[in-house]
């Protein structure tokens, strides 16, 4: 296994942030009105509402845009202040960011789904003065209040549900009619959004990480970082306006927001948004998406459910299994829309059965690798020959390299590039502890291949280190361990036992409630709490034989429920130890 960098020629020099590089665009608002003249009247956005699907052009986005840089003047908001926007993807979520930053303020995205405490700490640590939310997230900005001394006004999407607000210090405000109050004034030649303009080394975003292992920061990304990332994926992808983005994720995510945002405004391709995810299926044939991005979880759920179906259909299911796919495979794309070209996959590693189920079936998985600072893709598996199992090799103008490698060339993933944050926000010594000087430090284990391939092992952190000094990346315990039927998660953590240096092995495991059910079925009688365990006891170790005994766990806890996760589904692995007793 290689030990050394990947290291890709950079362009003619600019300064963005920590880093140089030079692209024809280096702005989000640049990008946004080079689309805008390119293809005024081309679909933009696609939505559906009441039972129809809507459609806007770029040229009645951009309208759109302008009004929300004029609210921002009304409110006095001043370039480089925060504004946040707290809501789930909806056809405004577009034109409420292109608003703030195209003026160069800081949006502030904000998952619609965190809990009050959670929801205070972003708003209080980015200082944010004005929120752009939903009636439905009302009730939780009334109870932060208190905790966000900067908050002076609130915009609220569908605001004729709850206001009035009666408050004496923060301004609820309806988010239609402060649109229609400032409509003629962002018609004007003197309006905001053609007085201001951002440069690439101003924050675009601060983007707060999912916390899997604690507090969340703010990572702070300029217009630059978002800019060169885009321009460096798409000389590794072919994307043209005739592409359709169906939007799955979350747009307050770092790669749903550059994969399913920035791309297509960069690109001038639409943007189609699901309904809810338990739509993805109908929205999919409605809309006929040529680019699908998700997280793995997603394909995965989807390549089951055509699979499923698939198998409930014997002689469809005996020709695809006897090499005769082609009619088979014509039939489960219509099911997808008919035009679906690829899908992008990140946010966490995806199974390698996976992507090579939907290579046969015509559809190529494109998976990356990033992280919510680095803008957030750093490396990207090409088109024409990608490396299952891998997640590809650095984009243009990034370099990777691996920091400290052991005999096996195994050491922590580094990298540095254009698209690596500022630093985190108020931050300096959380900044500190992940750059060495232009390098940040991913806090990811791997290994690069002597093709330039990235492999990833596991997270740092995550590490166990047993009393022999041997290291054990729980992520290869749990995929292991994920083979059984009758485990639907798990996590595999370090313990300690006294008087023992070093650290063995545990795993909790959550049970699979149908495969159980299946199994009482078969015995024809009930599975008491003793006998669930025993067989989740026991298929851990069945499953476990084939990977070395340093590496099988020695504690195994049962759980009853899922693990609490992110909002892109990662567990957060500090609220769990290993307590039972040893197996």
């Amino acid at each position: 296994m290689a030990s050394g960098g990947v290291v890709w020629a950079l362009k003619a020099p600019h300064q963005v942030g920590r880093y140089t590089r030079g692209v024809a665009v280096t702005t989000i608002k640049q990008a946004f009105v080079k689309t805008y003249q390119q293809h005024a009247d081309r679909t933009a956005l696609r939505w559906k509402e009441d039972g129809a699907w809507i459609e806007m052009s770029w040229r009645e986005l951009m309208a759109r845009v302008r009004q929300v840089s004029e609210v921002l003047n009304r409110l006095k908001v001043k370039p480089g202040q925060s504004v946040a926007i707290h809501m789930d993807n909806c056809r405004q979520w577009p034109e409420i960011y292109l608003g703030i930053v195209s003026v160069g303020c800081t949006a502030v995205p904000v998952d619609a789904k965190l809990r009050p405490q959670e929801v205070a700490h972003v708003l209080r640590n980015s200082e944010a003065e004005v929120v752009f939310a939903s009636a439905r997230t009302t009730p939780i900005l009334r109870e932060v209040e208190p905790h966000t001394p900067t908050l002076n006004t609130v915009v609220l999407m569908e605001g004729e549900k709850v206001l009035p607000i009666k408050n004496g210090r923060i301004r609820y405000l309806d988010y239609d009619d402060t649109m229609a109050d400032v409509q003629e004034a962002s018609e004007r030649d003197d309006c905001l959004f053609n007085v201001r303009e951002p440069t690439e080394g101003d924050v675009a975003s601060i983007i707060y990480t999912s916390g899997t292992t604690g507090r969340q920061k703010g990572a702070m990304l300029t217009h630059g970082n978002f800019a060169s990332n885009v321009e460096a994926v798409l000389q590794c992808i072919d994307v043209s306006p005739e592409d359709n983005f169906l939007l799955v994720l979350p747009l307050h995510h770092a790669f749903a927001f550059t994969a399913n945002l920035m791309i297509p405004i960069f690109s001038g391709a639409q943007i189609s948004f699901i309904e809810s995810l338990k739509t993805v299926g109908e929205n999919t044939r409605e809309v006929s998406p040529t680019v699908l991005i998700g997280v793995p979880l997603l394909i995965e759920k989807i390549y089951a459910r055509i699979m499923a179906g698939l198998k409930k259909k014997p002689a469809a299911y005996f020709l695809y299994r006897a090499g005769l796919k082609a009619p088979v495979i014509k039939g489960i794309k219509q099911k997808l829309g008919g035009k679906l070209r690829f899908c992008v996959v990140g946010g966490a590693p995806s199974a390698v059965e996976i992507i090579n189920g939907y290579t046969e079936l015509g559809i190529p998985i494109i998976e990356g690798y990033g992280l919510t600072e680095t803008a957030p893709i750093l490396t990207f598996n090409p088109v024409d020959a990608p490396l299952p199992g891998s997640v590809g090799k650095a984009l243009p103008g990034v370099e990777v390299k691996i920091k400290d490698p052991n005999e096996e060339g195994i050491g922590e993933i580094i990298a540095r590039g254009p698209n690596i944050m500022l630093g985190y926000y108020k931050n300096p010594q959380a900044t500190a502890d992940v750059m060495e000087e232009d390098w940040f430090l991913t806090g990811d284990m791997g290994y690069i291949n002597e093709d330039g391939y990235v492999i990833i092992t596991g997270r740092k952190k995550s590490l166990i280190v047993n009393r022999e000094g041997k290291n054990i990346y729980p992520e290869e315990v749990e995929a292991q361990i994920l083979k059984s039927e009758y485990v639907l998660e798990t996590i595999v953590l370090g313990y300690t036992v006294e008087g023992e240096t070093g650290e063995r092995v545990g795993a909790i495991v959550v049970p699979n409630e149908e495969a159980v059910a299946e199994h009482r079925r078969r015995r024809q009688h009930p599975v008491t709490d003793d006998e669930l365990t025993q067989l989740m006891v026991s298929e851990v170790k069945r499953v476990t034989t084939d990977i070395s005994e340093y590496k099988r766990p020695r504690r195994i806890q049962v759980r009853s429920e899922e693990f609490e996760k992110t909002s892109t589904s990662k567990v957060k692995r500090y609220l769990y130890a290993i307590t039972p007793t040893e197996v």
